[in-house]
């Protein structure tokens, strides 16, 4: 695994689901030191409720003493007031704690998947979003386990304690029942650990699934694919189904065997106490407060026996975590930084990539160049070359911009000076023009973005709803039709005015006249002797209008350089050509 750097200084090699919980613990200590104490606290003093309901009895009510009555009443009263506020204050800590914590693992997650160097995981954004919400709550539980665990520690201490001090017997067995209770109900943790990251990952596959239905329902309706796109989700679904139904299995016996075990021995401590009360060895106030504290340690009993599988699921989600956090970047870390961005020269030198071998290929400043593809994995490959978004150690020779390395080259400074527009662009959720004019932006005068936005015939997509710019496009874009959002993502990459435009197929949804309208806008926005600035701009399409206003055109076959001329000479002399890009 190559190593990469995570948050808090944590290094990819080392993120493991342990390592995630161990710093979860670490950087909450103080909260939660805090909190156990006030927890801690608050168990002391329900433990002492028994006891001081059992020295009321045996001596206030029994002997009639009023006084004694009267200041074991305010005793009492007194009790109740500070288990409340330790309660109250430690319970706020904690979750305090596990919000912070849950937040923390959300941004980081968020961070990992949204890293410009990308991300190297099997895992599909529905799968990526699950560890990102549910994964990361259910780790912060961890917090939540600590504090309970030394609540209930307090309270079987306190209570093992008291019983050693009425009658020893009634202590010790207390004290050695409740280990080998834990120690049992541990054998079942490891098993509901593994069924815990079956259910998560099945969730996440469900929910990866549903995501894909969703944001493909328009094309799915468009060729009658409903049906079947309905049925894989529906054996994903019942998939996790199984899956969660086989851990509330587990969890169901293992709860009941955990409440019935800490049953019987409550039971066992109340019984033998009026065994020993009958034979006189408790007096009534002992007795009281042995029943009371045999009732009382159900709770504790549970709680402790309950929280292997508790952790259980922490270990399982943090394990999520860990895949996500320590998976490679796809991009190498970069090493060469761009002085000034303005007018960038592009070098393929034998360049490769998947389809695509032995490129030599030489981009001027100011030229308007099409790339045309007879295979659409060419393509593909390609546009990765160009936009740098190439696997470490999957791409041969070299591409160079401004004579640096791109696979060198700082992110910011990349992404500053080439913008690669793939053929799919995603819109966000908001308006029209949050998706045009992102937070970072340089559009320049506001001109310039009027100008984009008639030559990009996203002006069109505003003036049909009466919010115009302001108008709202849903999660993914989805209120807009396939070629409404190709005219927006046109728009907000022509917007940003950098120095390298790369564009696949930008106007494969908009009809023949509006796509030579674009073609023209394009050329003249980007190339007019009037626009400040060199601008190179790389078009790969088949589009013959598109390809009518370059200066000239590459075409690649079978993953290599044929062909290098003007639109209109490649298409008089070459028949492929013709063929392929003539409509």
């Amino acid at each position: 695994m190559s190593r990469s750097s995570t948050p808090d200084g944590v290094t990819a090699e080392t993120v493991t689901g342990g390592s995630i919980l161990r710093r979860t613990l670490g950087r909450h200590r103080g909260r939660m030191v805090a909190a156990s104490a006030l927890v801690g606290l608050h168990q002391l003093c329900e433990a002492m409720v028994p006891v001081a309901i059992g020295l009321i009895v045996g001596r206030a009510i029994a002997p009639s003493d009023g006084a004694a009555m009267t200041l074991g009443i305010v005793g009492l009263a007194a009790l109740f007031v500070v288990l409340t506020l330790a309660w109250r204050f430690g319970a706020r800590l904690v979750v305090v704690a596990m919000e912070t914590e849950a937040h923390r693992l959300r941004v980081e997650v968020a961070a990992r998947i949204l890293d410009p160097r990308g991300l190297r995981s099997p895992m599909k954004a529905g799968e990526l979003l699950t560890v990102s919400t549910s994964d990361a709550d259910r780790t912060s539980w961890m917090l939540d386990v600590v504090a309970r665990t030394v609540a209930a520690l307090t309270a079987v201490i306190v209570t093992a304690a008291v019983l050693l001090a009425i009658d020893l017997p009634l202590g010790a067995a207390v004290l050695v029942a409740t280990p080998l209770l834990l120690g049992g109900l541990q054998a079942l943790a490891p098993l509901i650990t593994r069924r815990t990251v079956t259910r998560q990952e099945e969730i996440a596959r469900a929910s990866a699934s549903a995501t894909d239905l969703v944001s493909g329902l328009r094309p799915l309706r468009g060729f009658g694919g409903e049906t079947a796109a309905d049925e894989r989700y529906r054996v994903v679904s019942r998939s996790a189904l199984r899956a969660t139904l086989g851990t509330a299995r587990v969890q169901s016996v293992y709860t009941g065997i955990a409440t019935g075990a800490s049953g019987i021995l409550a039971v066992g401590v109340a019984g033998a106490a009026g065994w020993f009360a009958v034979q006189g060895r408790l007096s009534l106030g002992e007795l009281v407060t042995v029943v009371g504290l045999s009732q009382f340690l159900i709770e504790p009993l549970t709680t402790l026996s309950r929280l292997p599988a508790v952790v259980a699921g922490c270990r399982g989600s943090a394990q999520r975590l860990a895949e996500v956090l320590a998976a490679p970047h796809l991009l190498p870390a970069p090493s060469s930084r761009i002085d000034e961005p303005s007018s960038p020269h592009i070098v393929f030198a034998d360049a490769g990539y998947r389809s695509v071998t032995g490129l030599d290929l030489e981009i001027g400043h100011g030229e308007l160049v099409g790339i045309v593809a007879y295979r659409q994995q060419d393509a593909d490959a390609v546009f990765a070359l160009l936009s740098g978004d190439v696997p470490d150690g999957e791409r041969t020779g070299s591409v160079t911009v401004a004579g640096r390395e791109l696979a060198e080259l700082h992110l910011d400074d990349l992404r500053r000076t080439v913008l690669a527009e793939p053929h799919a662009g995603h819109l966000f959720g908001g308006t029209l023009h949050s998706n045009i004019v992102t937070g970072d932006t340089d559009t320049g005068p506001p001109e310039h973005l009027e100008r984009v936005l008639d030559v990009s015939a996203a002006r069109d997509v505003a003036e049909l709803h009466p919010d115009g710019l302001d108008r709202a496009v849903g999660d993914e874009g989805l209120s807009l039709s396939g070629g409404q959002r190709q005219r927006v993502a046109l728009a907000r990459a022509l917007s940003r005015r950098t120095p390298v435009l790369v564009l696949h197929d930008p106007t494969t949804a908009v009809d023949a006249v509006t796509e030579q309208e674009i073609a023209a806008g394009v050329a003249e926005l980007r190339h007019a002797d009037h626009v400040s600035g060199i601008h190179t701009t790389i078009v790969l399409t088949t589009s013959p209008n598109l390809l009518a206003v370059t200066d000239r055109v590459i075409v690649v076959e079978e993953g290599r350089i044929v062909r290098d001329g003007t639109h209109h000479e490649l298409a008089e002399t070459d028949e492929r050509y013709r063929t392929a890009v003539l409509r």
